[in-house]
């Protein structure tokens, strides 16, 4: 995409949270408590807020006339210049200029602390709607470094969906041939070339690329279209795109050739799938070192048996795949169970373990559990075996197979003692699902006021009735004291231009919250793109539901102030209401 073409975009705002805060004491405060001292000292952030305020001039919710120019404060660096992305700035209050004003290093340093987290779903979803946003460069980054962070994150968690859409909607960047390349790999790595080929229109046709011709070359032949196969097959050696590796297995399959070289040629996935399907009895030993493509290739196709059980270098490395995530883990506990030990050495195993190296150590207690039927015993024993894995860094094997074993025990047979690190170890359920809403009118923020953010057209005339019927029945209420969600939510109506009854002194209340000074300055100095990182580092592993209210009044409170309108919205709609 064009600089000249995203021009027109407005400038707004976006999206964020704080980082570092203070955390304040959800403590009870009157809502009838009026503030008697009307001469307080301006805070830094009322003297920031005018400076938020001169930058409120456009009403994000209004369509704006298509004809009337708008221009942004372009640096003339960027003139010209090509940028990539899936989404419009607009879709989440961002500008082209969302990183401009941040350094490099500062992005970077973020994305290295982000991409040690397993960000939850709506951490996640924030993440990728930041980083594949059309954008300007951040300061002293060139395309390729800032490209690379977005398509290193991408791969390593398999975000093939994106990656798809990144490549069909950016004609030329650099990384395109890591892309094109990853996810022919992941159509191979499946060992389902059926499914895979039928994928293999992922990418437009407009793309061209040499492992990704190649491999609709294979497709082709694989679906009985030689024909066509051998043209295609013609134009790309007459294009200088192939090589005689290739040709020679793709004329053993087209038939023009009687014989193929017993030669194996890992370099690549699909290089590795063509002399699998090519040379009798293929027998390939993977290492430290193979590709994990292949050696998820190796895993789908069954390619990988151990029939030597003395073999303890190939099944400690048949370990090492497993732990990351290129070889069945349930395959590794299969090798233990036929690992031989004699009636004795079972049943005195909780004392010989310990003589034993770690593969057999792990064979046999995970054998002495497999025999066990006493449930205080088998907790006892998967504990052990845990402490096994841990000894050798091999927890990612063991820690699903740990959950789905302890899940399995009978909960009213397990101990006291054992209950807690029980369910401590019992991995619970990350799919993310939103239940229908119960609206509350004895507390504000659920109550039918929220509905201005839940249901779509719903209109201020409305709200404002609303609020005015909620308001009075918990005025009757003298008891009822304002929580952190029920400031978040009259500030963000008093924003949204709903006239908030007098007597919630909202501006008195929010003084016991303390905002970090850093990230007003981010938001001031229109760091929007770093604004949503730091926010979805501050998030992390956790759900925005689940969030405390302190945190989901900060968040909010921030949005605000920074006019992100479309984002603050998200994040009232998930956080206040009460779901079944």
């Amino acid at each position: 995409m064009r600089l000249l073409n995203l021009s027109k975009y407005l400038y707004i705002f976006f999206i964020f949270f704080f980082s570092n805060f203070v955390s304040a004491e959800e403590d009870s405060v009157d809502i009838w408590k009026k503030n008697k001292n009307k001469n307080l000292e301006v805070s830094t952030e009322e003297k920031l807020n005018q400076t938020i305020e001169e930058k409120k001039k456009i009403d994000t919710n209004k369509t704006l006339d298509s004809n009337i120019e708008i221009t942004e404060n372009i640096n003339s660096e960027n003139i010209e210049k090509d940028i990539f992305g899936i989404f419009d700035p607009q879709e989440n209050n961002f500008t082209l200029n969302m990183w401009s004003n941040t350094k490099g290093e500062d992005i970077e340093a973020v994305f290295k602390r982000i991409n040690k987290i397993n960000l939850s779903k709506s951490a996640e979803d924030i993440f990728t709607d930041t980083i594949m946003t059309y954008s300007y460069l951040p300061q002293g980054m060139s395309d390729s470094d800032f490209l690379n962070l977005k398509i290193n994150w991408l791969i390593k968690n398999d975000k093939v969906n994106l990656l798809e859409n990144f490549l069909n909607k950016n004609e030329n960047f650099k990384g395109k041939k890591r892309i094109i390349q990853y996810l022919v790999d992941k159509n191979i790595a499946k060992a389902d070339l059926k499914q895979g080929c039928e994928k293999s229109n992922f990418i437009s046709k407009e793309i061209k690329d040499a492992y990704l011709e190649k491999f609709k070359i294979y497709c082709l032949i694989f679906n009985d279209k030689k024909n066509e196969a051998q043209l295609v097959f013609d134009l790309l050696k007459e294009q200088g795109l192939s090589d005689k590796f290739f040709e020679n297995k793709i004329n053993f399959l087209l038939g023009i050739s009687k014989n193929t070289k017993n030669k194996i040629k890992d370099d690549n996935l699909l290089n590795f799938y063509l002399s699998s399907i090519t040379i009798p009895n293929f027998n390939y030993e993977p290492n430290d070192r193979t590709n994990k493509y292949i050696w998820e290739y190796m895993n789908a196709a069954n390619l990988l048996k151990v029939e030597d059980l003395e073999d303890r270098s190939k099944i400690k490395s048949l370990e090492i795949a497993a732990n990351k995530n290129t070889f069945d883990k349930i395959k590794i506990f299969e090798i233990y169970k036929r690992i031989p030990f004699d009636l004795n050495t079972l049943i005195n195993a909780d004392g010989i373990y310990q003589s034993l190296e770690g593969i057999d150590s792990r064979a046999l207690i995970f054998q002495k559990f497999l025999l066990s039927d006493n449930t205080e015993n088998k907790i006892k024993l998967l504990f052990l075996l845990k402490d096994l894995f841990k000894k050798d860094n091999l927890m990612n094997v063991y820690t699903k197979f740990l959950s789905e074993r302890l899940e399995e025990l009978d909960e009213e047979g397990i101990p006291e003692s054992y209950v807690e690190i029980v369910k401590k170890n019992i991995i619970s359920d990350n799919v993310y699902q939103l239940g229908k809403i119960k609206y509350d009118d004895k507390i504000l923020h659920r109550s039918k006021v929220i509905k201005y953010y839940t249901e779509e057209n719903s209109s201020k005339q409305k709200s404002q009735k609303n609020l005015k019927s909620v308001y009075k029945k918990i005025k009757k209420n003298r008891n009822y004291f304002f929580s952190a969600k029920d400031l978040a939510l009259i500030e963000s109506l008093n924003s949204d231009g709903i006239s908030i009854p007098e007597e919630i002194n909202f501006k008195e209340i929010s003084k016991k919250y303390s905002v970090p000074q850093n990230l007003l300055n981010l938001t001031v100095n229109e760091e929007s793109g770093l604004l949503a990182l730091k926010f979805v580092e501050i998030i992390g592993e956790d759900e925005i539901s689940e969030l405390d209210p302190e945190t989901v009044y900060f968040i909010v409170h921030i949005l605000n102030k920074a006019n992100l309108i479309k984002f603050r919205n998200k994040v009232l709609t998930v956080a206040l209401p009460q779901r079944s």
